[in-house]
């Protein structure tokens, strides 16, 4: 399959996917009173300083440091000399918190299906605090070298991930909120992404990195992706069946949204890598690489002076 369909198949995939958390979270009786209580977990579980860190680092993305992180974006692209690239990048950042405000306050509402209290009833799907630290992570993901996007993607992602995990942890939303955010900032990222491989800009990538740097960069992702999935589906399932004693408490149900918000934004970031996997983007359709493969007599004459005044003829 050509990059451009993988990449708008991944994009179209995440947006039904997105839905389908809607759907399921936010449209449903059942969905709403296990995340109501989460919520009433979190009350009970986290320390006044535990939530007093979590408001902390949300407090940081403001739009001072929004404004930082897509000026850093621009320089990296502009030192690239890949205007698209650097166009596609900005773009992902700029188009999910639009889109994400868009459907948060015009299209996807809440309506309380469970008698909540009204603390409870605002509607925070998807979530912005997610949608930004996601898209700045994706943005940096599309915009740096090739050889210098595991690194990149390695730090930068459990800073993205952390902010989904502490949006849940101070209160701010819910879990369903986190993961739509990530879901939509795939779609997005996909979808400009596919774009530009339709262009000739998204190429296969010279060499290959070396297989230790990259397990020692990826692997602490992996490992995040796969306990917060687990762990967080496992007990989810436990507090909505009901069916193990004390599983249903609000703590666990809290653990378990804690966990699916943090290992699901490490587990769509590894998504884009394997989206990427062997792409380098950015690169002209004639790149010096295949230029200095032409023909000599296909290559535009250079005429030098020589020291007689006289011309080089081709």
């Amino acid at each position: 399959m050509r990059v451009s369909a993988r990449l708008a198949t991944a994009g179209g995939l995440a947006a039904g996917l997105g839905l389908v958390v809607y759907a399921g979270f936010v449209r449903t009786a059942a969905g709403q009173r296990w995340e109501n209580a989460v919520l009433a977990g979190r009350a009970q579980d986290e320390t006044p300083t535990a939530v007093h860190r979590a408001d902390g680092v949300l407090a940081h993305i403001t739009v001072m440091s929004l404004g930082a992180a897509v000026g850093v974006l621009v320089v990296i692209g502009v030192v690239r000399r890949c205007p698209a690239l650097t166009a596609v990048a900005v773009g992902t950042v700029a188009g999910s918190l639009a889109l994400s405000e868009v459907l948060k306050r015009r299209v996807l509402d809440r309506p309380d299906l469970v008698g909540a209290p009204p603390k409870l009833l605002d509607n925070s799907f998807p979530s912005g605090h997610t949608t930004i630290a996601m898209s700045v992570l994706f943005g940096l993901a599309l915009v740096v070298p090739y050889r210098m996007r595991g690194g990149v993607v390695g730090v930068c992602s459990l800073w993205a991930a952390g902010v989904g995990a502490y949006t849940v942890a101070a209160g701010w939303h819910r879990p369903s909120d986190t993961i739509g955010a990530d879901l939509l900032v795939l779609t997005v990222a996909c979808g400009l992404t596919a774009v530009l491989a339709r262009t000739g800009r998204v190429r296969p990538a010279p060499g290959n990195r070396h297989p230790l740097g990259s397990l020692l960069v990826v692997g602490p992702l992996v490992g995040l992706a796969v306990l917060g999935l687990g762990i967080g589906g496992l007990l989810a399932a436990g507090s909505l069946s009901r069916a193990v004693p004390g599983w249903s408490a609000p703590g666990v149900a809290y653990t378990a949204g804690h966990a699916l918000a943090a290992g699901c934004s490490a587990a769509t970031t590894l998504v884009l890598l394997a989206l990427l996997r062997h792409c380098d983007l950015g690169r002209s359709r004639r790149s010096p690489e295949r230029r200095s493969a032409e023909p000599v007599h296909r290559r535009p004459i250079r005429h030098e002076a020589d020291g007689s005044g006289v011309s080089g003829m081709g």
